[in-house]
């Protein structure tokens, strides 16, 4: 099989699954709508920011976070059937199996973004074009310690333990993160800055103010890309040795 050949099948498989409608798409777009339609053009207290705007960003980092970690989830699947046993046997290489892994993610990633964008519109945001291109090229900046962290634990894990796994680390992440709501000040704010999906938080919070990340979040995403990477490896070659 050649590269190509698997990565359109991987997008074909990805893009038929209810599930992927149900999760990466369906439920950020959801809690959007009932979140920030009812009060889209309300000011959230202590903050310059609408409802409409601001859970418009949070919700595209909390979304795109969904469609990262669901690699693991298939990965995870595909490890019990036995279908990367029998890809390792094959002409496929492992940097190609990899790669089509992370473009499905992405690709699930752009069209959360894409459909969070046109309901933020809906609700009356507007922005510079320039702003959309530099939060959403930051925001897939930022996805790629989670795409690292997707392939790490879908070598861990069972299918049985997919769903508790990517429910706890989703909430973990998002909730430190700033997705569900803004933290300013506290414990929380001092330990989100040192996660990665703070500063995915943060990338989609060009559409508020216009700036970008400072040097600590350059900092944090390349440490926890390398780390998540390194981890990746470990869990695949920890995996492979057991065949």
């Amino acid at each position: 099989m050649s590269a190509f050949a698997y990565t359109r099948f991987e997008l074909r498989r990805t893009f038929r699954s209810r599930r992927f409608y149900l999760f990466s798409l369906g439920v950020p777009l959801l809690l959007y709508w009932v979140i920030a339609a009812p009060q889209h053009n309300k000011i959230i207290p202590s903050t310059p920011f609408t409802y409409g705007i601001y859970y418009m960003v949070s919700l595209a980092s909390f979304g795109t976070m969904v469609s990262m970690l669901a690699t693991g989830a298939r990965i995870a699947g595909e490890r019990q059937v036995g279908w990367t046993r029998q890809l390792r046997i094959s002409p496929l290489s492992v940097r190609a199996y990899f790669r089509a892994k992370v473009l499905t993610a992405y690709a699930m990633a752009l069209l959360s973004l894409a459909l969070l964008y046109v309901s933020g519109a809906a609700l009356g945001v507007s922005l510079p074009a320039g702003r959309w291109l530099a939060m959403t090229g930051l925001i897939l900046v930022a996805l790629v310690p989670f795409a690292a962290l997707g392939i790490l634990i879908g070598h861990l894990i069972t299918t049985d333990s997919a769903g508790p796994a990517m429910g706890g680390l989703l909430t973990f992440f998002a909730l430190l993160g700033g997705a569900y709501f803004p933290i300013t000040s506290g414990i929380l704010h001092t330990i989100g800055q040192f996660l990665p999906s703070w500063w995915l938080v943060q990338a989609g919070h060009i559409a508020l103010h216009g700036h970008g990340w400072d040097a600590r979040g350059w900092i944090t995403v390349v440490a926890w890309t390398g780390i998540l990477t390194a981890a990746a490896a470990w869990a695949y070659r920890r995996d492979t040795g057991k065949v």
